[in-house]
């Protein structure tokens, strides 16, 4: 039995991408903490490695199925039978489950939880951002037009016209406000936006990442700055490079992997040693990493981020974050209390943060052993736990009896 008691059948649905990010992260975090409470819990996937190896029907239909993956539903309708389960938990359904995975549900009599890991209901890109900018052209359209003019997503107009569609149809359809009982988001920046973007507010729900298990606190206070995340433009990893140019006094590591890869690479051959790229790590030696560090850099100024497992990571391990002042990050890192904020975009006031953070190493411990204290408050496993349980319960309730998940 769970520790409330209540034992449910749970299915878990995802669709994974070709290259793992924080949405598996999370995916697979939260199917064993469902599995250590006692629920059962069955899960279908999906990966878009079976892409590579579609023949040209599959190909020519791929656009189709984005919108209406009749594959899927049929895979989705054997597993319902044959689990029986009270409710279905989505994390991704784009592009081979689809949104019309939610109508087999619906038939088969389970509530649906989606959890929005990033905002593809309101942009065909799912970034919100365009040539090194936010851009929210798309948002509340009912055709996101913008995109496939500008070829938001893989640089391919037919490619954006496929997740336009998507947005469209069911938009039409109207499968966001009746076909999902609860969204599930991160925090209250992206609860804002997206119920701006038409989704029905009474039913987006907030509940962050969780960091389990728990790392425990640092010892010391840390002797090099730190990024860790994806080598892209829109992780602002140019910005870090370029404000690095004013740095050259202060060690930084850097963790990721990505399209910007060579570039890091080779300004830090052009730069001397002040910036140490690391290799892949196992879990254990990125703690160790994260644990070396007086503080980690959040760059991310043009871009919104669903949120920043990295930072709660962070924080667990009572390391002080510098973060952009927008969104989710802003909401995250408390300025002056568990790390600092800099002007989103700025390289000199990301400078002038991380220099002042490295000269006053007292007030950073004293930031991190707040981030510490935010950790055990919010982002615990049993915290999550008790958080994901009550949005499953709000769920099933809307569903049998027409009472709003608030």
């Amino acid at each position: 039995m769970t520790r409330e008691g209540l034992q449910l059948k749970i299915l878990l649905v995802h669709n994974f991408y070709q290259q793992a990010g924080g949405e598996d992260e999370a995916f697979h975090r939260e199917k064993n903490l469902l599995i250590a409470a006692g629920h059962q819990v069955s899960v279908h996937t999906r990966h878009n490695d079976e892409i590579k190896e579609y023949g040209p029907w599959d190909k020519a239909t791929l656009g189709l199925r984005t919108v209406w993956a009749w594959d899927s539903m049929r895979e989705l309708r054997t597993v319902l039978s044959r689990e029986k389960p009270n409710l279905a938990h989505f994390h991704n359904t784009f592009p081979v489950v689809s949104p019309a995975a939610y109508y087999v549900c619906r038939d088969a009599g389970v509530p649906v939880v989606q959890s929005l890991h990033n905002p593809r209901l309101l942009c065909p890109a799912a970034s919100l951002f365009r040539k090194g900018h936010l851009c929210e052209d798309c948002v509340g359209k009912k055709l996101p037009w913008p995109g496939i003019l500008h070829a938001c997503y893989r640089n391919s107009r037919i490619e954006t016209s496929g997740a336009a569609a998507m947005l469209a149809v069911h938009r039409a359809l109207k499968t966001w406000e009746k076909r999902v009982d609860a969204y599930i988001v991160f925090t209250e920046f992206f609860r804002r936006k997206f119920a701006e973007g038409g989704l029905p507010a009474e039913k987006i729900l907030i509940k962050p990442h969780f960091v389990d298990p728990d790392p425990g606190m640092r010892t010391a206070r840390g002797d090099y700055a730190l990024f860790i995340g994806r080598l892209g433009s829109e992780k602002g990893v140019l910005l870090l490079l370029e404000a690095w140019r004013q740095l050259r006094h202060i060690p930084l590591k850097i963790r990721g992997d990505g399209p910007l890869a060579g570039t890091v690479q080779a300004w830090v051959s052009a730069n001397g040693n002040c910036v140490q790229v690391v290799p892949r790590l196992a879990p254990p030696e990125l703690v160790a990493l994260l644990k070396g560090a007086r503080f980690l850099v959040w760059p991310s100024g043009g871009y919104y981020e669903a949120f920043g497992l990295v930072a709660i990571e962070a924080f667990a391990c009572g390391v002080p974050v510098i973060a952009s002042g927008l969104g989710a990050m802003a909401e995250i890192v408390t300025d002056g209390r568990t790390g600092l904020h800099f002007t989103p975009g700025d390289a000199a006031d990301l400078a002038a943060k991380v220099d002042w953070a490295w000269t006053h190493p007292r007030e950073m411990q004293e930031m991190g052993r707040a981030a510490r204290g935010e950790y055990v408050a919010k982002y615990t496993a049993e915290r999550n736990y008790q958080m994901l349980i009550d949005i499953y319960q709000r769920a099933m309730a809307s569903h049998f009896h027409g009472v709003a998940p608030q």
